[in-house]
């Protein structure tokens, strides 16, 4: 396990609380990555050195500290600049990555599917491809562990054209993978069936609540990043309604741009999405702070005109979790309380989706004569039907559907829903 030195910069008026919280984010990160953090280090400056990021005499302690605690590693809470990592590099004299490395470090190690490993090796290159220096450099003298995981274990001798044609042959598969994703979204589109996606702050609890909708067993745990590549699954209500749940990817503040580059195809199934599940854990005392974070990020990706239920989850951990499960009822359809590891807030929150989900949708039943009952099986590409039953020389459904799609079944409308 690398030792590791954790650094942050306050820079013009930031407060130390919010230099420590970042601090202790920055940890749990390099622990998810597998270093054991030694020591944490401040400065407050007006501004960033365009050199060493910090002071010169900062980056002289943080050498005198890496002999003295035998560091392997340096991390910066912030992104450096290919000339800031080399000048401190060679002023402290051991590795140094920045948070951004970081967290594609993180990624490369969860990444399990073809597509993940494609989109995380994807946004490294495009990390790494500034930070070559002269006509090339070989993988291998960056050493091995932290930030230099995935495609630096190749350790071939590579330079700029050769890197230039890796990216462009990558991006060539993820735009496979984008039109196939396409193509199902597409006839899930045209289908009646919403999708509805869990999205939120790495840790908050997503696949916890996929696995408590869905009772499906996708892994968890509380460390960061657990979970990378999508899935999709069907989630039932008792009276033959269904919807399908996807997870996706947890976020974090400053998620890095060449993630949010790589990872396209897998954010558009937020942005495509019916209804959006926000995840928030509201046992951490940041949850403000993260709530804002995924919001933005949901800006920037366009998904902010998607109706959100926005879910309180983890309240177990709370003393005050009755108040806030009898508050469920009263907060409407966009806030929900829930337990997803004890169930608490459960039922009354598949109701909520329900409600957000099948908005436009209203019962219809219809009976077709016996020379329109081609028309049951075109009708399930805009229906979802409950009930069936041959009655006679005619076929009689309950279906739920939205009005604007069901124009053409308008003259095989019977009213009301008897002798169902």
């Amino acid at each position: 396990m690398e030792k590791a030195i954790l650094v942050h910069l306050a820079i013009g008026q930031s407060v130390r609380r919010e230099a420590e919280e970042s601090l202790d984010e920055l940890a749990q990160l390099a622990a998810a990555a597998g270093a054991r953090v030694v020591e944490r280090v401040h400065q407050h400056r007006p501004k960033a050195s365009p050199r060493y990021f910090v002071g010169e005499g900062k980056a002289e302690d943080l050498a005198r500290r890496r002999e003295e605690l035998g560091v392997d590693l340096v991390i910066f809470d912030h992104n450096l600049s290919p000339t800031q990592q080399r000048s401190l590099e060679d002023k402290i004299g051991a590795k140094v990555i920045d948070r951004t490395q970081l967290i594609l470090d993180i990624f490369a190690q969860r990444a399990r599917s073809n597509e993940g490993k494609l989109q995380v090796e994807l946004a490294q290159l495009e990390y790494l491809l500034p930070r070559l220096t002269g006509k090339g450099v070989a993988l291998s003298r960056l050493g091995a562990g932290i930030g230099t995981r995935g495609p630096g274990e190749k350790k071939l001798e590579v330079d700029r054209r050769r890197i230039k044609d890796r990216i462009n042959r990558i991006e060539l598969e993820i735009e496979g993978i984008h039109k196939r994703r396409e193509s199902q979204r597409h006839g899930r589109r045209k289908g009646p069936v919403p999708t509805v996606s869990l999205v939120g702050y790495t840790s908050a609890g997503k696949s916890t609540l996929f696995n408590a909708l869905s009772g499906a067993q996708r892994f968890t745990s509380p460390a960061l990043f657990a979970t990378l590549d999508p899935v999709l699954r069907r989630v039932d209500f008792n009276d033959g309604l269904y919807f399908f749940l996807s997870d996706t990817v947890g976020f974090i503040r400053k998620l890095p741009v060449e993630l949010v580059t790589s990872f396209r195809a897998t954010l558009e199934e937020i942005r495509e999405a019916d209804v959006l599940l926000h995840v928030i854990d509201i046992s951490s005392p940041r949850a403000d702070e993260q709530a804002r974070s995924v919001d933005d990020i949901l800006a920037d990706i366009g998904a902010s005109d998607v109706p959100v239920i926005r879910v309180f989850n983890k309240i177990d951990l709370l003393s005050s979790k009755d108040d806030l499960l009898a508050r469920n009822a009263a907060v409407g359809d966009r806030l929900a309380y829930v337990s997803a590891r004890t169930g608490e807030g459960l039922p009354g929150f598949k109701a909520k989706i329900r409600n957000i989900a099948f908005r436009d949708f209203r019962p219809f039943h219809l009976r077709l004569p016996g020379d329109k009952r081609d028309l049951a099986s075109s009708l399930r590409r805009w229906a979802i039907v409950l009930k069936s039953r041959e009655n006679g020389d005619s076929s009689e459904l309950l279906v739920m559907a939205d009005s604007r799609f069901m124009i053409n079944y308008l003259p095989y409308l019977v009213e009301g829903e008897e002798n169902w």
